[in-house]
């Protein structure tokens, strides 16, 4: 007994434009599809139940190849700074309620979002308490700014080094000034209070409703290392995640928590159940371009005294991936700028493969000689368009403009021949997909439009969150396409995106969610 959709308007993504009006589901697998009429004759006394859409458009699920779904949940249940100005996220500071000795935390600041690009400093936290210790996490979450009680519970003052792979910014005298970049930040986390598991699981709920209600059926999600660990991630994972709460969940595997890895009872098994499964493992090459630690092969263009910062030399890079080669492993290597980029191609090169596709995450600046060595490998880029709105123009500035034309250039990649996954990089950029889509073919913010060349058509937009993200995790013969033996995963919408122009992606709205043949959204709520 199965469930019947017809008079609807199905695009398969097998190839562009193709359409049938209807599906049959069994057991969270699509069994048939075409014409409503023959579906009916088929199928109508077998099916449990036969639904008429009454013309709505159905899609392979959107999968999000690229995101953090705890910090996500987290964003949607912490003090999000990421909309405000400077003066705005100084009142939502003071205005936070705590017990004596309780943190005082807040996510996604982004100084772009003041007028005068003002940044948060350990003076301006100071003003509003010495007492209690105040951390608030950068919206690229490679930089954190803290308050004096912080640095010192930390041990930080003028005398403590630069980490390898980290920063810590000081002022004229040489004092830390509370900004700290990448593996610096790590002096705060470890002094800061561990996450109780029931906090960490109801993020991870929230985040999940979330993405139902926007349309994913899936992620591809970086959680495993700082949520106490491994284990206890994957714990809680497997008790959010299943027959009542479907969602496709592929994690990637932080490098420093190989040795977890390698002592839980996973190594020999990929998928840990229908929704939850390891994937690559997951190495970061560089820090960002909004505290300026990507790592470029030139200065950049509005502060010449940096190039970036490199989280691995070139040896230790290398030996990474070798060691995720040990264990049948690909890796998913952070990479924004072309230095790191270049490196991380270069350890690529010199390993064996394995079978599963190795990924590159970001490559927001690349070169052209950089991209004719990744047309040459079997990688797969994941691309986060949405950074088009919240990057320009500041980053033009950044970079200058020889730079931009192998920035963003995700036109570029696809006419390559590289194959591309399309994400939001949540809670750095919104979860929606159909933002991702938009900035990807319109490439538009409030400020201007920006190198219209690379922008994609909605065909290729609607690929990077179906048919992309499904061959990223090999998963091309199961899922990402409306087709006889894949995988029952649906988001259907009240617009067709593919005639409808720029107001069907701005517009649209999701209908339904379906995962596995389950709703697990309609419209007005999700489905417990």
């Amino acid at each position: 007994m199965g469930t019947l959709l017809y008079n609807a308007v199905i695009y398969t993504m097998e190839l562009e434009g193709e359409q049938v009006e209807a599906l049959y589901i069994e057991e969270g697998k699509i069994v048939d599809c075409g014409s409503s009429k023959r579906l009916l004759e088929k199928w109508s006394r077998q099916a449990s139940r036969a639904r008429n859409l009454n013309g709505a458009f159905i899609y392979p699920g959107f999968v999000d190849s690229h995101l953090h779904l705890i910090a996500h949940g987290q964003k949607l249940l912490r003090l999000d700074l990421s909309q405000s100005t400077k003066k705005d996220a100084l009142a939502k500071l003071e205005a936070q309620s705590v017990q004596d000795g309780e943190w005082i935390e807040a996510l996604g600041w982004n100084e772009h979002n003041d007028p005068d690009h003002a940044l948060l400093t350990v003076t301006d936290l100071n003003k509003i308490s010495i007492n209690q210790p105040i951390f608030v996490m950068r919206i690229c979450r490679h930089a954190a700014i803290v308050n004096q009680n912080v640095l010192d519970l930390a041990g930080i003052d003028r005398f403590t080094p630069d980490p390898k792979g980290g920063k810590i910014e000081r002022d004229e005298h040489g004092n830390p000034n509370g900004i700290l970049h990448d593996a610096a930040i790590q002096y705060v986390q470890a002094v800061m209070p561990p996450l109780s598991k029931a906090s960490v699981k109801k993020a991870l709920q929230t985040a999940i409703n979330d993405c139902h209600a926007k349309g994913l059926t899936g992620g591809h999600s970086e959680d495993l290392h700082y949520y106490n660990g491994l284990a206890e991630t994957v714990d809680i994972y497997q008790e959010v995640v299943n027959e009542k709460k479907p969602f496709r969940a592929h994690l990637l595997i932080h490098h420093e928590e190989l040795s977890a890895y390698d002592a839980s009872p996973y190594t020999q098994q990929q998928a840990l159940s229908p929704y939850v499964e390891f994937g690559a493992l997951k190495i970061f090459a560089d820090g960002a371009l909004g505290g300026r630690t990507a790592a470029l092969s030139e200065p950049y263009e509005d502060d010449p005294s940096t190039s970036g910062l490199l989280i691995h030399n070139q040896t230790a890079l290398y030996d990474l991936v070798y060691q995720a080669r040990k264990r049948q492993l690909a890796v998913a290597i952070h990479v924004i700028g072309d230095q790191a980029l270049e490196l991380a191609l270069t350890a690529i090169e010199q390993n064996e493969t394995v079978n599963q596709r190795d990924r590159l995450i970001h490559v927001q600046v690349a070169r052209e000689d950089l991209v004719q060595r990744m047309a040459k490998l079997p990688i797969v880029i994941d691309v986060q368009p949405h950074f088009v709105v919240s990057d320009f123009p500041w980053v033009e500035e950044r970079l200058g403009e020889e730079r931009m034309s192998f920035s963003f250039a995700w036109k570029t990649l696809l006419e390559t021949g590289i194959h591309c996954a399309g994400g939001s990089d949540a809670p750095i950029e919104p979860i929606e997909p159909l933002k991702g889509m938009h900035a990807a073919i319109f490439r538009k913010n409030d400020q201007g439009t920006y190198n219209v060349k690379e922008a994609l058509t909605p065909y290729e937009a609607v690929a990077l969150f179906t048919t992309g993200s499904a061959y990223a995790i090999e998963k091309e013969a199961t899922r990402g396409k409306v087709k006889i033996g894949y995988d029952a995963d649906l988001t259907i919408l009240d617009r067709d995106l593919f005639r409808g122009g720029e107001e069907a992606f701005s517009q649209a709205r999701v209908l339904e969610t379906i995962v596995n043949g389950y709703t697990v959204y309609e419209k007005g709520g999700v489905t417990e």
